[in-house]
């Protein structure tokens, strides 16, 4: 029968060395090999050897499977829902939001329409956000998306170019729910 080795990482050496003498102190006669071990596994934080087992086999698992510790997180469809009511039928952007969680999520939809990659002039930019919003404001939507970190300018402000970033899980909820309206109207 092949024997599992699981490795023991120590924090703190030598509270491991002073939990491990006064344990051995207390007994009475010389320990077994299973005592031992529950004496080892006690002194690093764990309740006996099963104890540690399990936790070790479970890492191991966890790590076989490949999952993520931190799952990625799911998407809110209040605030999606919330912010597609400032799109028309055509997916333009009507009007600006008010809260600043809602202009976030609008500012990642026109920089999913900026082409990735590419330098944009002033001119440029300001002519494909006056495609994508009815409010005639293009200079406050590409200082949002400097200002947010979406797009990169120069310092004279002539040229464009988007930011590669890792979107929040709504954008492509968002996305879509702008791309159904569009169909049914």
């Amino acid at each position: 029968m092949t024997r599992s080795t699981f490795p023991m990482e120590i924090a703190d050496l030598s509270a491991f060395a002073k939990s491990l003498r006064k344990q051995i102190e207390a007994l009475a006669d010389k320990p077994s090999h299973v005592d031992m071990l529950n004496l080892l596994t006690r002194a690093a934080g764990y309740r006996n050897y099963q104890h540690f087992r399990s936790m070790a086999q479970s890492t191991e698992v966890l790590k076989d499977w490949n999952l993520k510790q931190d799952p990625e997180p799911l998407p809110d469809e209040d605030r999606v829902l919330k912010a597609s009511r400032h799109y028309d039928g055509s997916g333009r952007l009507i009007r600006w939001p008010g809260r600043r969680g809602l202009q976030e999520l609008c500012l990642w939809v026109l920089w999913s329409k900026i082409p990735a990659g590419t330098e944009l002039t002033e001119r440029e930019i300001s002519d494909l956000l006056d495609r994508l919003h009815l409010f005639g404001d293009p200079a406050l939507l590409r200082r949002e998306l400097f200002d947010f970190g979406l797009v990169h300018r120069t310092r004279d402000g002539r040229r464009y170019h988007r930011l590669e970033k890792e979107p929040p899980a709504e954008l492509g909820l968002l996305l879509r729910r702008v791309e159904a309206k569009a169909e049914t109207a």
